[in-house]
Order: structure tokens, then C-alpha cells, then sequence
């Protein structure tokens, strides 16, 4: 099922292969960006986090996905917010 994206501001997807082999520990991501348990979903193959409101903290995760081995657009991927309220985004991953 598609997950709903806020425009309210940036959600990072991750692939969930991704997510699992760079062995993230969702509650250290859950501390540092504050997330409730709406702002950290699963489903099948992808994972939504976000919205993330503090750009010092959306930075920090971003290069933390990076240093752990992740590449954007391959494995990770920043929608930024930035949409009208009008238009609604919902993601899933594409299986191949």
C-alpha cells in the first residue's frame, strides 16, 4: 500500500534492503530527529521517515546515511515538502 507524503516538509524513503544492511538502529534516528511513531513507517519494501522539520537534523541523517554506506538516489532519497497542500504524493517501492 502506498504511504501518504506530508508536504509539510522533507520525508527521506529509503529502500528497505538499503535500511536493513546498513544495520540503522531506528531509535537512535528516532531520538536525534524526534519522530512519533506516524513519522517512522514501513511498508513492504520501503521505508518513510519524516517529516523531518529541523534542517540541522534532516542534514545529520542525510550524511549519516552516507557514511553508512548508503547513496542517494540508489538507496535513499529526499522529497523535499515543498508542494502545495492541495496536491497529495503517496510512495511505494517498485518491485522488481
Amino acid at each position: 500500500m502506498p504511504l501518504p507524503i506530508s508536504s509539510a516538509a522533507p520525508t527521506i524513503l529509503v529502500c528497505r534492503d538499503a535500511y536493513e544492511r546498513a544495520a540503522l538502529v531506528r531509535q537512535a534516528i528516532d531520538d536525534r530527529l524526534g519522530l512519533t511513531d506516524d513519522e517512522f513507517r514501513v511498508e513492504g519494501d520501503l521505508v518513510a521517515i519524516g517529516p523531518i522539520h529541523d534542517t540541522e537534523a534532516l542534514n545529520w541523517f542525510v550524511d549519516a546515511l552516507e557514511a553508512a554506506g548508503l547513496a542517494m538516489f540508489d538507496d535513499f532519497f529526499e522529497l523535499s515538502g515543498n508542494w502545495p497542500d492541495w496536491l497529495l504524493l503517496h510512495a511505494s517501492a517498485r518491485r522488481d
